[in-house]
């Protein structure tokens, strides 16, 4: 029974990651901060199937300590602050937990020589303003703080794997969404202010730049490539997207339909949203992905855009 520890198990995809590991039959342990208020709400299904662990990425004695005891043959590094718009208003924070916080588990994994194999969830915002299509040999030209810190933590990752020999991988996830999506990202306050107008309990939706290109799928397929990363027999970094972009608009414009309302009667732009520096286009290529891994996603974003409305309805 192989052991895997992900990192940020409680946010979306690290519910979606332990859901696929366990029915692998992995041991799963899961490191998440501790909260004042109940932050597991995505998890709580798997209760007693799992092992979570209170611990940071801004602490490195929580992550040696910690993986001195679970010594997993598998980490999943999800934890981030992976909020691109707030990243503007606490950018040091930013670096240092989704930047040097990725570098604090290497070291941990290299002073403890240890050898499991190392998951990094890179992101598209590392490719910023740089022309769609985007594949694994785009520059990359970040347009935020977070952005950034993703472009410090994905090479990061590739020095530990060229110095010290480390099975590391990163995966340049593209937009992934589901119903367990916070509602500060835009999929899921379009998804929850539309079910709330049906009901009757808000009347508009104020939403920032309309026309930024997403290249938009499903978390829970998205985190089956992460797991065929870690299989495979020498380590890579792979950009795992649909190769479909759409606008925020077109976004909205389903979600709304699906409901049976007119999103034009509904959106409103609210220029205090834009971002000082925007992300216009992200288009994924993810031929490699595909070739190598053998990944293909599986819901449409049609889909994805019913399953996360019907939720919120």
């Amino acid at each position: 029974m192989p052991t895997a520890l992900i990192t940020g198990c409680n946010g979306q995809d690290g519910s979606y990651l332990a859901e696929l590991l366990l029915e692998k039959g992995y041991r799963v342990h899961g490191l998440i901060r501790r909260s004042s208020t109940p932050n597991t709400s995505r998890i709580d299904h798997l209760k007693g199937q799992l092992q979570l662990h209170q611990g940071d990425l801004s602490d490195t004695n929580s992550l040696v300590n910690l993986l001195a005891r679970v010594n997993p043959d598998e980490v999943y590094n999800l934890a981030a602050m992976s909020d691109v718009g707030v990243s503007f208003a606490v950018p040091e924070y930013t670096a240092d937990v989704t930047g040097t916080g990725t570098i604090r588990l290497l070291e941990a994994i290299r002073t403890l020589e240890i050898r499991p194999r190392f998951y990094q969830a890179s992101s598209s915002e590392i490719f910023g303003k740089s022309p769609p299509p985007q594949n694994e040999l785009t520059p990359f030209r970040p347009r935020s703080p977070y952005g950034c810190a993703k472009v410090f933590s994905y090479y990061a990752t590739v020095n530990y794997r060229e110095a010290y020999g480390i099975h590391a991988s990163n995966g340049i996830l593209f937009n992934h969404e589901s119903p367990r999506r916070g509602e500060n990202f835009v999929t899921q306050k379009i998804a929850r202010a539309v079910a709330r107008i049906k009901r009757g309990e808000q009347t508009e939706l104020l939403l920032g730049n309309l026309d930024a290109r997403r290249d938009w799928g499903f978390a829970g397929d998205f985190v089956e490539a992460m797991w065929l990363m870690l299989q495979q027999k020498r380590p890579g970094d792979y950009v795992v997207a649909t190769g479909i972009s759409q606008s925020v608009r077109d976004f909205a414009e389903m979600a709304f339909t699906h409901a049976g309302l007119d999103w034009e009667k509904y959106v409103r732009v609210d220029k205090r949203l834009f971002r000082p520096t925007e992300v216009d286009y992200l288009l994924g290529d993810p031929t490699k992905a595909q070739q190598e891994l053998g990944w293909v996603p599986k819901v449409t974003l049609g889909g994805l855009v019913k399953m996360m409305v019907d939720a919120a309805l």
